[in-house]
């Protein structure tokens, strides 16, 4: 029986996923504005511009708590598509689009060498207090 006064240990994340997490939420953020936008438009009729707001805001919101699997990623590479794809409504989205892509994989590679670099700390510590007295002796 577990002991029902234990912590919970709370599973480590990768920087990558964090990193692709906080980008996918800041994009569902702008999505919000970007249906009130067409909206105020007139761009498209308000159901439209609403539904498919909060369609899309729920799928990358969705695509936040699958972000630690590879295929996770994958969907958040297809919803940059998407994202770029609002440009076809109005074309000053393709440079909110861009930029945000640009963040996307920014985060991504930054974030993936900053992970590997990490693995192999933990693998290969360095102990600087055992390195300099080795390097005293002749």
């Amino acid at each position: 029986m577990a002991d029902a006064s234990a912590p919970r240990v709370r599973r480590q994340r990768s920087l990558t996923e964090s990193l692709l997490t906080i980008v996918l939420t800041l994009e569902a953020i702008l999505v919000f504005f970007v249906a009130l936008t067409v909206f105020g438009l007139h761009a498209l009729s308000p159901a439209l511009a609403f539904g498919g707001g909060a369609g899309l805001a729920i799928l990358l919101l969705a695509a936040t708590r699958v972000m630690r699997y590879g295929w996770g990623v994958w969907i958040g590479w297809v919803l940059q598509l998407v994202i770029l794809s609002t440009g076809l409504l109005l074309s000053a989205l393709y440079i909110a689009a861009l930029f945000f892509i640009a963040i996307w994989v920014f985060c991504f590679v930054r974030g993936r060498q900053i992970d590997r670099q990490n693995a192999r700390n933990l693998t290969y510590p360095t102990d600087t207090a055992q390195s300099s007295i080795t390097k005293e002796i002749p």
